[in-house]
């Protein structure tokens, strides 16, 4: 009789394939609890969600526009400096946030929410130039 801890050994040994298969981006095989799979699929619902639909109201449509272009302007690569790094993505983060807020201009009714938009452009733009200010006096 084999043991049970041989029998173990050569189970995981012949899965060693199979495994590795189930953990990278390949298909839609991945191992239960993968954080990646989560985020992939969290990613194609968001992406899904901008996409312009003849039946939305104008005001939708001007979001996800603004959205879209936000998330095509956040990707900017990495350098390695988190100085650097965080203005980088923070700017075009910011920009998104300000778009959103001038939409809600364009068309929302409620003073609170007009104020409160009004009040994300006013201090998102003066951030905005900020950071700006910072990587042009830093060479970035």
């Amino acid at each position: 009789m084999i043991p049970l801890r041989i029998l173990a050994a050569i189970a995981l040994l012949s899965a060693g394939p199979a495994i590795a298969q189930g953990t990278h981006a390949h298909g839609a095989h991945r191992m239960p609890g993968d954080a990646s799979a989560t985020h992939d699929h969290d990613m194609t619902t968001m992406i899904q969600a901008m996409k312009p639909d003849p039946k939305d109201a104008a005001s939708t449509k001007d979001f996800k526009a603004a959205d879209r272009t936000m998330m095509r302007d956040m990707h900017v690569p990495y350098t390695g400096d988190a100085d650097v790094d965080f203005r980088t993505h923070m700017i075009p983060h910011h920009k998104g946030a300000v778009a959103m807020a001038k939409v809600a201009l364009d068309y929302a009714k409620d003073p609170a929410t007009r104020a409160m938009a009004q009040k994300i452009i006013d201090d998102q733009e003066k951030e905005i130039s900020e950071m700006e200010g910072w990587l042009k006096q830093h060479g970035k």
